[in-house]
């Protein structure tokens, strides 16, 4: 297990309730994006309402360097590794968050086995992959359609992507909306709130496909 902590499944499997969830994400701590925030703060919380949750990220596998990003890790091979890891962990529900070879071995072991799975569309990656390569949408589109149409259901952040996704032919889609944590944003506290408006705030990397 890694550092992180959300390697180690957690909870009391003593209540009815109690689930043991598989988390797989290529992208993972000590990472800093919205994907990563998105899905540790969404472990935690499961960890306190007392289910087990298993993060399966790079860190556990072989791995090299992302293309274009050579600071992110990707899992090489992890095909063998990740299924004896999800075998054993006999999850109740897996959640694939990503696209890459470790959402790619997850869903092919679920696909195999007969276990239904989730996913989840957080990065516009055709128009990322085309800000860096001649890569034509269309193609990319048809990628991420095939990856995401076997899944059970595929969440997404707001209307607009799910509208955007369903006119590129998605389906299953639904809306998985962010929260904020008031005890750390508190907006009316600021004096910049008084600045003439209208005002502009931006929440992102400083990065092409941005």
């Amino acid at each position: 297990g890694g550092a992180d902590g959300f390697h180690r499944s957690a909870g009391s499997p003593g209540g009815p309730r109690c689930m043991r969830l598989a988390l797989v994400s290529d992208a993972w701590l000590p990472q800093t994006n919205g994907v990563v925030r998105t899905l540790s703060i969404t472990a935690s919380l499961l960890q306190r309402q007392g289910h087990a949750v298993e993060v399966i990220d790079p860190s556990g596998f072989r791995t090299i360097p992302c293309p274009t990003y050579p600071e992110i890790r990707l899992a090489w091979r992890p095909y063998r590794k990740l299924a004896r890891r999800l075998a054993a962990l006999a999850p109740d529900a897996v959640h694939v968050a990503t696209e890459g070879p470790l959402g790619l071995a997850a869903r092919r072991w679920c696909l195999r086995s007969g276990h239904a799975f989730t996913t989840s569309y957080h990065t516009q990656f055709p128009e990322y992959l085309r800000a860096r390569f001649p890569v034509p949408l269309s193609l990319s589109y048809a990628h991420l359609r095939r990856f995401h149409g076997a899944a059970a259901r595929t969440l997404v952040a707001t209307p607009s992507m799910q509208r955007q996704l369903t006119a590129h032919g998605f389906r299953n889609l639904v809306t998985w909306s962010r929260g904020v944590d008031t005890q750390l944003f508190c907006p009316r506290a600021k004096a910049f709130l008084d600045l003439p408006r209208p005002s502009w705030l931006y929440f992102g990397r400083v990065s092409v496909e941005k």
